[in-house]
């Protein structure tokens, strides 16, 4: 048996140390980058402390029943900020719909094809890691289908990385510096009732997407059963401003605790490919909200974000503090989520074949 490995840098602290530093730095940075009037920034300074822990060493991890915990949250925080319309906004523009998340589909798994017949990354590493669907679903996937999922999961949570700090500050700009950022109430006054109904529903809610096994289905299930009580007027979603902080700076950590130094060295020689790519798929969404802006008439901010290929609770997140049709955006990212997790399995295969790569056979088959 190999002999376990030396803790190096923060490692060396104890968990409870690291855990204060971790919350000191999220603090601060969450701090500067709400005084810039970033959207999204109690989101974004977890996620680069974490990062930054993970990197130097930190081998603290968040547990994963407060992480599903604060992504029924965030589906019920967005759910409550749209209005009727995303089910007309859903049926009315299907045929855009379908066109733009084929297009993000194909030009990912373009991508991957790419990486892989170039010998960069292997058989379905590339597939999966490239794909533009929910980060954790693909890594549930990667693993059942053979990929590397340490690669997997760094291409994934880069590209989270990327596109969320790309789509935050593209929205502050958007806004521009004479646009007031509102004072954040964090004790306020709230309605015990509804909040009482709004934690029963996120609880219930992820309990069955868990029992069923749907894509994202914490976070996914309570975002529906939300949006179609609150829109229909039975419900009224009451989530206090320190119950989001939390809930933002543990879906941070999260993303940002998966960077740690033994996968940024088994990634390292395929970096300059990944990132890459990552550019390639975030310029041509980029494209795709252009061509929105010029014939479908969404304001360009909406369609941005709408298209951007990254995580989906955290460009919630970032669509629910800016000024855009929160409806489209939401509608536009959870179609682009269940066709991918619909036809990935079997695209991954076929492309991975057609690349000449390979994936070791399931549940022990030859």
């Amino acid at each position: 048996m190999p002999p376990p490995p030396v803790a190096s840098g923060i490692g060396r602290q104890s968990p409870v140390v690291q855990w204060i530093l971790l919350l000191a730095l999220s603090g601060s940075l969450s701090t500067v980058l709400e005084l810039f009037g970033l959207p999204a920034a109690l989101l974004m300074g977890p996620m680069v402390s974490a990062a930054i822990v993970g990197i130097n060493g930190g081998t603290i991890r968040l547990p994963r029943p407060p992480y599903l915990c604060a992504q029924a949250l965030i589906g019920m925080m967005v759910a409550g900020a749209i209005d009727g319309g995303i089910f007309s906004t859903f049926l009315g523009n299907w045929p855009l719909f379908l066109g733009i998340v084929l297009s993000v589909i194909a030009m990912s798994t373009l991508s991957g094809w790419t990486l892989s017949r170039l010998n960069i990354l292997p058989g379905t590493t590339a597939i999966w890691g490239t794909s533009a669907g929910g980060a954790t679903s693909m890594l549930v996937m990667a693993d059942a289908f053979g990929a590397d999922t340490r690669l997997v999961a760094f291409m994934q949570y880069l590209r989270v990385v990327c596109v969320a700090a790309a789509a935050s500050i593209v929205a502050h700009l958007w806004v521009g510096s004479d646009t007031a950022t509102p004072t954040i109430v964090w004790f306020g006054a709230i309605e015990v009732i509804a909040f009482a109904k709004t934690l029963v529903l996120a609880a219930v809610g992820a309990v069955v997407g868990w029992l069923l096994r749907i894509p994202a289905g914490i976070f996914l299930v309570p975002f529906v059963a939300g949006t179609a009580l609150s829109t229909s007027g039975y419900l009224t979603i009451e989530l206090p401003e320190w119950l989001l902080a939390v809930s933002y700076a543990m879906l941070g950590w999260n993303i940002g605790l998966g960077f740690t130094r033994p996968i940024l060295a088994h990634a390292r020689r395929a970096l300059l490919p990944i990132v890459l790519s990552i550019v390639f798929l975030m310029a041509f969404s980029g494209f795709l909200a252009f061509l929105l802006t010029q014939f479908a008439g969404i304001d360009a901010l909406t369609a941005y974000l709408a298209t951007s290929p990254g995580g989906m609770d955290s460009i919630a997140i970032i669509a629910a503090s800016s000024n855009v049709d929160v409806s489209f955006v939401m509608a536009l990212q959870t179609a682009r989520l269940l066709i991918i997790m619909a036809c990935g399995p079997s695209l991954a295969r076929f492309v991975a074949r057609k690349a000449g790569g390979h994936e070791k056979p399931e549940d022990g088959k030859p």
